[in-house]
């Protein structure tokens, strides 16, 4: 049977992925490719040693619009899996972490990778809020922005579907590579001092994609990791038809 009769068949039975899944896993991969380039970017150029020949306005512009990018693709994403009937997906799992009775724990961790760029957004969105939470506390709530991005990750790897395809590895290796070196080339760029501040962040760093890979081959690369990660409940399946199966169908 050709590739092409074979998804005929399975449109014809209703068993085929929905438009809505294929947009929820191109939302978040679009959405992760973008949190990178955030984080990337935030910690590369931020401080006091950002580029001199590039104007700070410029700089914070670029920024800016990065993020609200990523919120506006992760909007995408969750709202496509929300409404995707494969599975029930109530809408207050979107603020609400670990409420969600499909692979609680890293939809979860989706969650509260969101709050967390939520709460930097709301912050900074007028210089008002900025003036009454002032300086320190506002930079601790933007902090939770770098923190969002090994939430997503794992999120990520732990929920998609795609996990297993080598390109979806590929696009974890590069996005996280690409923190790490944002992060080793700003603490090198810091100069002497904090050297006890410099050698924990160091170590943080590594140790994100240590565990990464760790998980990796215990969790989704690993015979299983359906059932583990709690497996879907499709809510309707015709009787006449195939349940779809994680190999065809799921949250991104």
């Amino acid at each position: 049977m050709t590739p092409v009769l074979h998804s005929v068949l399975l449109a014809a039975s209703g068993s085929a992925p929905s438009p809505l899944w294929y947009a929820t896993r191109a939302g978040g991969t679009v959405a992760l490719v973008l949190l990178t380039a955030t984080t990337v970017f935030g910690i590369a150029v931020g401080g006091r040693h950002e580029p001199r020949t590039v104007a700070r306005f410029e700089v914070t512009s670029l920024h800016r619009n990065l993020a609200v990018l990523t919120l506006v693709f992760l909007v995408l994403h969750i709202v496509t899996a929300i409404l995707d009937p494969f599975v029930h997906l109530g809408w207050w799992i979107t603020v609400i972490p670990f409420t969600a009775g499909y692979r609680t724990l890293w939809l979860g961790l989706g969650t509260v990778a969101f709050d967390l760029l939520l709460a930097v957004a709301i912050t900074s969105a007028t210089s008002r809020i900025r003036l009454r939470l002032g300086q320190r506390r506002w930079k601790a709530v933007h902090w939770l922005a770098y923190a969002s991005f090994p939430v997503a990750v794992f999120h990520a790897a732990g929920t998609g579907t795609d996990t297993k395809s080598s390109l979806q590895l590929l696009l974890y290796a590069l996005c996280v590579g690409a923190v790490v070196v944002a992060v080793w080339w700003r603490l090198f760029r810091a100069g002497p001092g904090h050297a006890a501040v410099r050698l924990s962040a160091g170590a943080a760093t590594l140790a994100v994609p240590v565990v990464l890979v760790a998980f990796l081959h215990s969790g989704p690369l690993a015979p299983g990791w359906s059932h583990r990660a709690q497996g879907p409940a499709p809510v309707a399946v015709s009787a006449t038809a195939p349940a779809p199966t994680t190999s065809t169908q799921g949250a991104a």
